[in-house]
């Protein structure tokens, strides 16, 4: 019997268990949480650390010492690729080497091998606790100096000019990455970096300013085969928050044959040569500058849920059989070729591989919904948001009982819905529609609630969390004239509607797409209004935390 070993148990590893029992495969799984989601559907699953080489190692001798074979060692959606090629290669399998997905995993070498290539990235160089410390103490000069070892063209602007974007070198969903707007803000956008950094080590870069793309690919045979191209939406700075992505994407065939031109170099400097990779890059007014490649399916659902849904192609079953060193017959019959056509500033640069396309036939979008601070009393919503036309999945991922906060990673969000319809503007508008189905009713009296509520934030987060309606909560905080003094129970909120805030009703949206009419009208229904108010608290709730804000206070 031969085997798949998949390494992760989580969600994102689902398509992955399925795609290796339909070629007829057995799997075994490994996570270093017994209770992850996708334990029941391994034919064996191990108790094991992903970091574990050795025990992986371990695991893959006893495969092969036994009745099984391992045929092929595979992931999705985590960064531990290093290890997936590191036990491919100690069995002989097909893989990128492992060397080459240690470039790609670690973002301090995969900038030193961008920059040697010329292929466009932000300076950058690396900082440590301490390191952050110096900076903060020291002069221009010295602040200079620590950048001594850094690949970057001009050290002096990269410490002295600002925005720019810290993150951990070795960690992904945006755990410890944020953007830092003036010097005040980098010695605790460095620790939080840190923190989030298994080796302990953070990078310094440039801001990259412009729109972002989430691309997947697959290398294979001296080729370079697009599998699925997506426009990132990311909002609430100081972090970078993706709330969905969209597919395929809405920009011009230049800006995408620029992208993916660079994208391949991006790889090719990296030593990728057998296997996926994923790619965030941006279209600055430079042109295309690569974020990170990684030698991974991409997470956020796109490889393994709204890709195979915009294409009919069963992305993870391709790169399986890449993995298996058999011919990914799918890809091959139905991608078409792509120009190579760069952007002037890397026109000089030979093309790496024969480029192609495997497109998309119809839209997906996937949208995640957010939470103000506090904890979950129940979900409701959720069959509703399923009743949408075009929507394929709803998938919470917070429940009652549940402690939420306004994400400053992309894990901390409470969930994800995804449409597919034949138009950009229909996914989007269904995408919308359910998640405006879905509340989040938090359980009163929280200190965390409450907190938000009064607008407090961070000395270094100015600006976050946001509020719902700001353009209204300003208004009113200008006027805060109620038609009463306090709200009756029972009344209908939407005809108490403050005169300063009257004219944003429909000028808005929150988080969740809701505009204030929306949302008034929702709490109208819910009739939750079931004590007495007093006007001022509610209005201020219901400006800064939307639906969330208006059933706290009722509640509470």
């Amino acid at each position: 019997m031969q085997s798949i070993l998949i390494l992760g148990a989580g969600l994102m590893q689902r398509p992955a268990i399925e795609a290796a029992k339909k070629l007829g495969y057995r799997t075994v799984v490994v996570d270093a949480n017994p209770n992850a989601v996708c334990v029941p559907l391994a034919d064996r699953f191990e108790p094991i650390d992903l970091k574990d080489k050795t025990a992986l190692v371990a695991l893959a001798d006893e495969l092969n010492a036994g009745e099984e074979t391992l045929a092929a060692v595979f992931t999705a959606g985590t960064d531990f690729s290093a290890n997936v090629a590191f036990v491919s290669e100690h069995c002989g399998l097909k893989s990128h080497a492992c060397e080459a997905c240690l470039n790609a995993s670690d973002k301090l070498r995969m900038r030193a091998c961008f920059a040697k290539a010329g292929v466009p990235s932000p300076s950058f160089c690396e900082v440590t606790k301490e390191k952050s410390i110096d900076y903060i103490d020291g002069t221009d000069s010295e602040k200079s100096n620590l950048c001594a070892s850094a690949k970057s063209a001009d050290n002096k602007k990269l410490w002295t000019t600002f925005p720019k974007v810290i993150k951990p070198v070795d960690n992904m969903g945006g755990r410890g990455c944020r953007k830092v707007r003036d010097e005040h803000e980098f010695a605790e956008a460095v620790e939080e970096a840190v923190r989030n950094s298994r080796s302990g080590r953070a990078i310094f870069e440039d801001f990259m300013d412009g729109p972002e793309f989430s691309i997947d690919a697959i290398v294979w045979n001296g080729t370079l085969t697009i599998t699925g191209f997506a426009d990132r939406h990311i909002y609430y700075p100081p972090y970078f928050i993706e709330t969905g992505h969209t597919m395929p994407s809405a920009f011009d065939d230049k800006i995408r044959l620029e992208l993916i031109a660079t994208f391949a170099l991006g790889i090719q400097s990296l030593g990728l040569t057998h296997g996926v990779a994923k790619a965030d890059i941006k279209y600055t007014a430079e042109g295309p500058m690569v974020g990170e490649i990684a030698a991974r399916l991409s997470g956020g659902y796109m490889s393994g849920w709204t890709y195979p849904y915009a294409s009919d192609c069963n992305l993870t079953e391709q790169a399986l059989l890449v993995a298996l060193g058999k011919t990914p017959e799918y890809l091959v019959q139905n991608r078409v070729p792509l120009p190579w056509q760069p952007h002037p500033s890397i026109a000089d640069k030979p093309q790496p591989f024969a480029l192609y396309d495997l497109p998309c036939k119809r839209v997906s979008a996937e949208r995640a919904w957010i939470s103000i601070p506090g904890k979950i009393a129940a979900v409701m919503g959720l069959d509703a948001a399923k009743k949408v036309a075009f929507v394929r999945d709803v998938l919470p991922r917070a429940s009652a009982g549940d402690t939420v906060s306004f994400p400053r990673n992309n894990v901390q969000k409470c969930g994800n819905i995804i449409a597919v319809a034949p138009t950009r503007e229909q996914a989007e508008k269904a995408a919308h529609s359910a998640i405006q189905c879905i509340t989040l009713r938090l359980e009163p009296h929280n200190s965390a609630t409450d907190a938000f509520l009064r607008g407090e934030t961070e000395p270094t987060e100015q600006g976050f969390p946001p509020s719902a309606f700001p353009q209204a909560l300003a208004a009113y905080q200008k006027n805060p004239c109620a038609k009463t003094e306090w709200i009756p129970n029972g009344s209908a909120i939407t005809t108490l509607v403050p005169p300063a805030v009257q004219s944003f009703l429909d000028v808005e949206s929150d988080w969740n797409h809701g505009s204030l009419r929306t949302i008034l009208k929702r709490f109208d229904e819910l009739g939750a209004m079931q004590y007495a108010v007093e006007a001022d608290i509610f209005w201020r709730a219901v400006l800064r935390g939307s639906i969330q804000g208006a059933l706290y206070v009722a509640d509470s």
